[in-house]
């Protein structure tokens, strides 16, 4: 019998304790957001997918097309694609395939570029249906959005 009722003061008890971490957690602030209508600001070492970057001297990529990115990439999404052209010194990139699908995340091809011609894009809406649309020209992408 003493023990029923030792059951029954453990159980209430702990009831207690558990309404009142709700209660608490009743008057803290908020912490999620609803989405769709609110967006939050991206922090500066958020790591979306590469891009590259815009030279501000000359307007253009800063890719020289040494190959480092493409050689070191663990997950094997990157395929740099460049030509020798007369009157250049070197390559010049004429395509920059990003299969985001493969892409583990992990900065590798950032941190071994040269040039500091890649960088993190602070894009995270990224959705789709099939692996197709997750395989990026980087250098479209650029002049688009120059």
């Amino acid at each position: 019998m003493r023990e029923y009722f030792l059951q029954l003061f453990t159980g209430a008890r702990s009831l207690l304790i558990g309404l009142g971490v709700t209660f608490r957690a009743l008057f803290q602030p908020m912490v999620t957001v609803q989405y769709p209508r609110r967006k939050i600001e991206i922090t500066p070492n958020f790591r979306g997918h590469t891009e590259l970057v815009t030279d501000p001297e000359s307007g253009t990529h800063r890719c020289i097309v040494c190959m480092m990115c493409e050689m070191d990439c663990p997950s094997s999404c990157i395929k740099v694609i460049g030509e020798k052209r007369e009157g250049f010194k070197g390559k010049v990139l004429t395509g920059y395939q990003l299969d985001f699908s493969r892409c583990s995340l992990c900065g590798i091809c950032v941190e071994v570029c040269p040039t500091s011609a890649l960088c993190f894009s602070p894009e995270y809406e990224l959705a789709g249906f099939s692996r197709t649309e997750f395989s990026f020209n980087l250098l479209a992408r650029l002049e688009e959005r120059t």
